[in-house]
């Protein structure tokens, strides 16, 4: 399974980005709409063409910071948004980052990565976050794909990989998702301990 960063720009390069909703899921902006602290130091990790950080950006959120192998997605998102800061984004392996934040967004970056990757994606959530720093967003309760992303899973596995670092202030079933993917999404606000 070729997942490197050569794939994942070839990806955005040849527009087969069937993950990509096109514009901000529904239930991150609902999450983002009740933040009033436009000072948090925010990360979303394998971002892509990140309507998030674009739509973080324009709510005025000048700390937001997007990491991705595709040079070419971060290329997507400046072309978009002038306006965000070429040193936030990051051109990087999620792995490899040494910053710290104090909310971290979840969408569609954890179902990219080799279910083997999953206990080492939560340990290294706790480490990028400041002590109660959040990891917030929606992971698939599916089960999806063996051979290829996206990978699905369930509520009880993921506890199994975030519970050692984390306070689940919840994990449960997204009522808003939208219409491809309902029923199928947890939403996730995990509080580093």
């Amino acid at each position: 399974m070729d997942l490197t960063e050569t794939f994942w720009d070839n990806r955005y390069k040849t527009k087969i980005t069937g993950w990509d909703l096109g514009k901000i899921s529904t239930p991150l902006k609902t999450y983002f709409d009740q933040l009033t602290d436009k000072n948090l130091k925010i990360l979303i990790p394998g971002g892509g063409n990140s309507y998030e950080a674009e739509y973080l950006n324009k709510k005025g959120f000048k700390n937001v910071y997007v990491v991705d192998l595709s040079k070419t997605a971060l290329k997507n998102v400046k072309k978009r948004v002038p306006s965000f800061p070429e040193s936030h984004l990051v051109h990087n392996d999620f792995f490899k980052l040494s910053m710290v934040f104090d909310l971290i967004i979840e969408q569609t970056f954890f179902c990219a990565l080799h279910p083997s990757l999953r206990s080492d994606y939560a340990k290294k959530m706790a480490e990028l976050l400041t002590k109660n720093g959040k990891l917030v967003g929606l992971f698939f309760n599916v089960p999806l794909y063996q051979d290829h992303p996206p990978f699905g899973g369930n509520k009880k596995e993921y506890l199994g990989y975030f519970k050692p670092s984390f306070n689940i202030e919840t994990m449960d079933k997204c009522y808003n998702s939208n219409e491809s993917r309902k029923g199928e999404e947890l939403f996730v606000k995990l509080i580093k301990k």
